[in-house]
């Protein structure tokens, strides 16, 4: 088993690889990790920048779906942030209890911040992409940030993957109209959906109105085949439940919601 440690970013949220992640970094502990990112990039600003710094370089962290916790560290009401966090002693771990490891699901995603742009006030605005699922063994708190011993996770096919793949991909356009509505609003609009059935299986994962739990458990599936038979069942029953609630209003698909840290 082979395993490195990377920076461990929680969230509210389960990041699928091939998709893309933006992050409002405010928090003293991510910015710590933005910081340390940046020097170990090759193009390093020395001083914070406007224009966003990018890198050919992989400057990764791992994104982790929080099971028990809060994403932003507890702060006293009308206190600024930085005497909010003092005064509540918060560290690396603050919002994940004294074992921060029980806090997260164990199945999470490596993500390469391709754009990072420090502010003048000290926060960032990051741009990363998933890309490898791997499993958590530890996480360390004695640093400025937390971090996690990570193995990566290999993904098979399966049987069946092809032929599952064509089939969620037509409940996923009959969803997705249903979704819509009238307006008929497309997440495809303008373009086609890929054919590889690891990438449809993720960005059907993402695409779909569906829980955190729900979106955990396809993300930690065995292999590709049991994601696509999973979306399968799922994608057909909201369809189903969509066409019986007929004023249930259009979701944009499109729009990804940026995370408060």
């Amino acid at each position: 088993m082979t395993t490195v440690r990377l920076p461990l970013f929680p969230l509210n949220s389960v990041l699928f690889p091939g998709l893309v992640l933006p992050l409002n970094v405010f928090e003293e502990r991510y910015r710590a990790m933005m910081r340390d990112l940046l020097k170990a990039s090759p193009d390093d600003p020395s001083e914070p920048d406007t224009e966003p710094s990018t890198s050919d370089e992989p400057r990764q962290f791992v994104v982790v779906a929080i099971r028990d916790g809060h994403e932003v560290a507890p702060s006293a009401p009308g206190m600024p942030d930085k005497a909010a966090t003092k005064e509540a002693g918060a560290g690396p771990a603050a919002g994940f209890g004294d074992d921060p490891i029980t806090s997260f699901h164990a199945v999470g995603c490596i993500a390469d911040a391709a754009t990072i742009r420090e502010r003048a006030d000290g926060s960032f605005e990051v741009l990363a992409t998933g890309t490898r699922r791997v499993r958590l063994h530890s996480v360390d708190a004695s640093g400025p940030y937390l971090t996690a011993e990570v193995e990566e996770l290999d993904e098979p096919d399966g049987e069946e993957a092809g032929a599952l793949a064509e089939g969620v991909l037509r409940a996923f356009r009959s969803y997705q109209k249903r979704l819509a509505g009238a307006r008929e609003r497309s997440l495809t609009t303008g373009a086609e959906l890929p054919d590889e059935p690891s990438v449809v299986s993720y960005l059907v994962a993402a695409a779909a109105v569906l829980d955190v739990p729900t979106k955990q458990r396809l993300l930690q599936a065995d292999d590709v085949a049991s994601r696509l038979r999973e979306e399968l069942t799922l994608l057909r029953a909201e369809t189903a439940i969509i066409r019986h609630l007929p004023s249930l209003p259009a979701t944009d698909l499109t729009r990804q919601t940026t995370s408060l840290n």
